[in-house]
């Protein structure tokens, strides 16, 4: 009588999963992927950017504070919409790809998850989603710029 086969063991160790996770937290990277013996592994974080504070341009630059009253310059940022911030260090790309048309352009109406730009960190690219509904009112980063944890990258009211 034929033995019937044995279902594989689950190739996946828990552990070195943990041990991943656990290099994430302390190297500060938002994924990491493992390749061995023909298995590959790939553990990711999502990202929440922090609330970032920023100074208005007047008091960023005394010589322009000195040219335009402090209300002037705080009034038209705090009508300008919600900004939406780099969750991460890497570079924007505004299209897919050189061929394609922008995601978004200024004025355009976009949903609440509609992707804005992509934002390319260890040779992955992560889609910038719309936080909200709402038009674009201004689109601080330029193609092919490299961008930091927390820069603006375009403004939605």
């Amino acid at each position: 009588m034929a033995s019937s086969p044995k279902a594989p063991a689950d190739p996946i160790d828990a552990r070195l999963v943990r041990r991943l996770a656990d290099i994430l937290t302390e190297t500060g990277l938002s994924e990491i992927e493992v390749e061995h013996s023909g298995l590959k592994i790939r553990v990711a974080k999502t990202l929440t950017a922090a609330p970032m504070h920023y100074a208005p341009a007047a008091q960023a630059a005394p010589a322009t504070a000195a040219a335009v009253p402090p209300a002037a310059a705080e009034a038209p940022a705090a009508s300008r919409g919600d900004t939406v911030k780099s969750p991460m260090v890497g570079t924007v790309y505004l299209q897919a790809n050189p061929e394609s048309e922008v995601f978004v352009k200024v004025g355009d109406t976009v949903a609440a998850g509609q992707t804005l730009m992509i934002i390319e960190a260890m040779k992955t690219m992560n889609p910038i989603p719309a936080p909200k509904a709402g038009r674009i009112v201004e689109i601080l980063a330029a193609d092919g710029q490299p961008v930091e944890f927390g820069e603006p990258l375009a403004i939605i009211e």
